[in-house]
């Protein structure tokens, strides 16, 4: 249901576009003097065209992206191939064959592997010396991530000491050495991951393919590793070989889907590179151990005695794929630092014929601003005065007034030139608010004629309902019929509400009329009649207060309004209470009451829908 209805008038109208006109005398006066004078249209030409190629601010904001775009690739480049690449490839690779090393170590403890172990480790010292001064750097155009990558990678890195002493003492266990390595070395992974994340989208994608070579590196480090396990054995446990499987597979799927269709000028020659026997020679031992282990049950999975040929292959891939790891990181700095330098280039080209057209754009503007400054400055005159006119003809038609659009409207004698055009426009555009003002005013007066005849055909259908339904109640005294004729009148009077809603939007009155004065309860159980759920709604009047006829049917419509919108927001079933204390004054203010909101003529008025 509706709750408290507010009714009024919905303005409608057309407020016309700041023009204005006075005449062509004092616009004659002001004529442009001096022999330089220039055509108009060549003045507008060199005004619109010569400050939009050389404005100031966009040519500033566009050294300043170039500049920055220029540095941002040398320095994020300098980073990936130099500063932080080449130490985080170094220790990547040092850490790869130590934790090979470690593995051998753990599983056959001789004299020759620690010696080899032993001198790897003076190796990875320095790769973690020289990788170590990184986490104070703090570049200016740093790749997103890397900071935060660097340091993750040195917190591992604080630990290797730790790991060291575990192994050599015999304490740490093969898979939480392989835990930690591989740990460090992903780590050391999202450091040239962050890497190749530039400004330059293809440096970016040809640097996901070196990012991709390390990680099939790391695959292949972690076969080698966790086989190094089981050689000495001849098995390996079925976690092991769970191990031995996803780095296969992992290793498989980024060089067939991501690295290999990527290659391109002169590393297609390493497109074959599965293809080589040492890499057939490899797969074909994976295959036998991945062979090895399906179908068979229990904890370990069988070796066979490989492990020279496994050497041997593994060696010559891991080879090959730092020959194309170093190839490609050529290719990915040569594109680079010619992207940086085509856009340095740009940048000192269009600085210079920048400036030069900076210059040219303050002498020019400075020259022909006085020129056109006059005339625009009429015709502004003339659309202020048009601006102050239109309002008023808009509030006359709001009154009711006729008015007479050629009256009304003040045309600009134009002149023979674009300035001239600007004003006939103007001429137009005035016409065009007033006309449309007036029309829409012609259309909203029509409309709420329309509107009140409606209501006021529909007032009499339902004056005649009420009638025949009184008729009807009193013609018959079965309480069923009764009850039904009686909810039909409630509906009824109602309906009569919301018509009578429509007539006061259209601009009318409502027809009720009384020729006496009524008693206020009767006014409120009037109004409680209109509502929907009249029964919630409990009514107090003190005294026998009355009401001026004049105001009895505004009174009961506002009325009904307002006890809809109480049972309407409160709670269902609450009642509310109606109470009109009686005043000697003579007036009878009313108090509703419910549940969750009072209203008094002193207080704040309640809250509408």
């Amino acid at each position: 249901m509706a709750g408290l209805g507010r009714v009024g008038r919905r303005r409608k109208g057309a407020v016309g576009e700041e023009n204005g006109s006075t005449g062509a005398t004092s616009g004659r006066s002001r004529r442009l003097g001096g022999s330089r004078r220039l055509p108009l249209r060549t003045v507008l030409i060199i005004v619109v065209f010569v400050p939009s190629v050389t404005f100031a601010p966009l040519l500033a904001s566009g050294m300043y992206q170039l500049s920055s775009q220029w540095r941002a690739e040398e320095a994020q480049l300098d980073l990936a191939t130099t500063t932080v690449g080449g130490p985080a490839a170094n220790l990547f690779f040092s850490l790869d064959r130590e934790r090979r090393l470690t593995a051998e170590v753990q599983a056959t403890p001789h004299s020759t592997t620690r010696d080899k172990l032993a001198k790897q480790r003076a190796e990875t010292d320095q790769a973690v010396n020289a990788f170590r001064p990184l986490a104070a750097l703090k570049p200016a155009y740093a790749q997103e991530g890397l900071t935060d990558a660097i340091a993750r990678t040195e917190r591992g890195l604080g630990l290797l000491d730790q790991q060291r002493q575990a192994v050599d003492a015999g304490w740490s266990s093969e898979q939480k050495a392989f835990d930690y390595y591989s740990g460090v070395l992903e780590s050391d992974l999202s450091v040239l991951s962050a890497l190749s994340q530039t400004d330059h989208a293809e440096v970016t994608s040809k640097a996901q393919t070196l990012v991709d070579l390390f990680w099939v590196v790391d695959m292949i480090g972690r076969q080698d590793a966790v086989l190094a396990r089981g050689w000495e054995k001849g098995h390996l446990t079925r976690e092991e070989y769970g191990l031995v499987a996803d780095a296969i597979g992992t290793r498989k799927h980024l060089l067939r889907s991501r690295v290999i269709p990527s290659l391109t000028g002169n590393e297609t020659k390493y497109a074959t590179l599965t293809t080589s026997k040492a890499w057939e020679a490899m797969t074909a031992l994976e295959g036998r151990l991945v062979t090895s282990g399906t179908g068979v049950e229990g904890e370990q999975v069988a070796l066979r005695d490989v492990g020279p040929a496994w050497r041997t292959s593994v060696d010559t891939v891991t080879k090959q794929l730092v020959e194309l790891l170093s190839l490609r990181l050529e290719n990915v700095a040569r594109v680079g630092y010619t992207h940086a330098y085509q856009i340095f280039v740009i940048f000192i080209s269009i600085t210079s014929i920048g400036l030069l057209a900076l210059g040219l754009v303050i002498f020019t503007s400075w020259r022909l601003t006085s020129i056109l400054r006059r005339r625009i400055l009429h015709l502004r005159q003339n659309a202020h005065e048009l601006q102050e006119r239109l309002p008023d003809v808009v509030s006359r038609l709001e009154r009711g007034e006729d008015v007479d659009v050629d009256a009304e409207v003040r045309v600009i004698e134009p002149t023979p030139d674009e300035l001239g055009e600007l004003g006939q426009a103007l001429n137009l555009a005035s016409r065009s608010a007033v006309l449309t003002a007036v029309r829409q005013a012609e259309q909203h007066r029509g409309f709420q004629r329309m509107l009140q005849r409606i209501a006021r055909r529909t007032q009499i259908l339902i004056g005649l309902q009420l009638k025949k339904l009184d008729e009807l109640e009193r013609r018959h005294e079965d309480p069923e019929v009764l009850e039904g004729l009686f909810d039909l009148d409630h509906l009824t009077a109602r309906l009569r509400r919301y018509e009578e809603n429509l007539v006061i939007l259209g601009g009318g009155q409502p027809q009720r009329r009384w020729r006496k004065p009524v008693r206020l309860l009767d006014v409120l159980r009037a109004a409680q009649g209109e509502v929907q759920d009249y029964r919630r709604i409990a009514i107090e009047v003190e005294g026998e207060p009355w009401v001026a006829e004049r105001a009895v049917g505004p009174l009961v419509h506002v009325l009904a309004e307002l006890m809809e919108n109480a049972t309407a927001f409160s709670k269902p079933l609450t009642p509310v209470e109606v109470r009109g204390p009686h005043r000697s004054a003579g007036a009878s203010p009313w108090r509703s009451r419910t549940a969750a909101w009072a209203w008094s003529p002193s207080s704040t008025p309640p809250p509408t829908p």
